[in-house]
């Protein structure tokens, strides 16, 4: 029987479901390595953005420190090692949360956190909607890029809407796309990419921020203004792979459109800073220091702490194509790192 087609972003969905249920797909055995990964420097400065936006929301407490999409748990590990260090009394209000859903990776970011919490420990949720009420704080590092799209292509004056079927791509008419609608005029041959569920999670975020208190901080890759392009792609063992091919075996995502995410956040009633290159983002926050601080502090890995930082914020690095956005309750002031956005 000829299997039916399947929209884009279903696929995506099922596979990414599979991929990250059953693996630890981070580091050189694994698919792909993370900033947090590459230098415990960065996950220390998102900690300490996350003090000073707790200072600027007036101190309070308890509140809710949350993570979307942990990995392995080294970035909220280092952040809260940071932030015992320089701001205990934050350490002491804030409530540790993690959204992930792989019995894997959880079992893994319990190892890195659970030992640096009190006896409340960390809390774990499926989804974003299940953060108890409350002022909340939220990281998410490479979360949002690998939430499914949807894929239409010009043809001859109108837009064609790609499935997967049998390992290849098919066209079908388009139907109803949420928000924005694709544009009336573009290119034979254009692909416009749609992801409605990073839109609709940033949209109930900022509705919350606004209503609720706080700020989020999402680091990712994609263009800092919306256009045009099939940004599909997967990897497998550190190399370019086949998305479509071997689903739930690799690990498929798509760049972030900044510009559709901040417009989003700011429908919502929440104020949305930047995009900004991460390179910059980075350096405003003091990695460099940091880095050279870690470097002199133990010699024999200077070099690999001074290289991981330059990876981070270099133009030919991941300086440039991540960027980072914040999205923040409309009365805080400009957070940290994108005062001159």
């Amino acid at each position: 029987m000829t299997e039916a087609p399947e929209r884009l972003d279903r696929f995506m969905a099922r596979a990414a479901a599979a991929y990250y249920g059953g693996r630890d797909p981070f580091g050189a055995r694994g698919d792909f390595t993370t900033a947090p990964e590459i230098s415990q420097a960065f996950g220390e400065c998102l900690g300490l953005w996350a003090a000073v936006a707790w200072q600027s929301m007036g101190r309070p407490a308890p509140v809710l420190l949350a993570e979307a999409g942990p990995g392995r748990g080294t970035l909220m590990a280092d952040a809260l090692r940071a932030i015992g260090q320089v701001m205990p009394a934050f350490r002491a209000a804030l409530r540790v949360h993690l959204v992930e859903q792989s019995p894997v990776l959880r079992a893994a970011q319990a190892q890195a956190v659970e030992p640096l919490l009190d006896q409340d420990g960390a809390t774990w949720h499926e989804d974003l909607s299940t953060l108890p009420d409350g002022p909340l704080l939220l990281l998410g590092n490479e979360f949002l890029d690998a939430l499914p799209v949807r894929q239409f292509v010009r043809r001859g004056g109108a837009w064609m809407e790609r499935y997967v079927q049998a390992g290849a791509f098919v066209e079908q008419p388009a139907g109803d796309v949420a928000g924005p609608a694709l544009p009336a005029a573009a290119p034979d041959g254009a692909v416009q990419e749609v992801s409605e569920a990073a839109r609709g999670l940033v949209a109930a975020l900022a509705a919350r921020l606004a209503a609720q208190g706080g700020a989020a901080l999402f680091l990712d890759y994609g263009p800092a203004a919306s256009g045009f392009g099939d940004s599909l792609q997967a990897l497998r063992g550190h190399r370019a792979a086949d998305p479509l091919a071997d689903p739930g075996e690799v690990d498929i995502t798509a760049h972030v459109d900044f510009a559709a995410l901040a417009a989003a956040a700011r429908a919502a009633g929440a104020a949305a800073h930047g995009p900004v290159p991460q390179g910059l983002f980075l350096q405003a926050l003091g990695l460099v220091t940091r880095a050279a601080m870690l470097a002199r502090a133990a010699p024999a890995t200077a070099g690999h702490q001074l290289s991981a930082a330059q990876r981070l914020i270099a133009p030919e690095g991941m300086g440039r194509l991540f960027k980072a956005l914040a999205i923040c309750h409309p009365d805080l002031p400009t957070p940290p790192g994108f005062e001159a956005a």
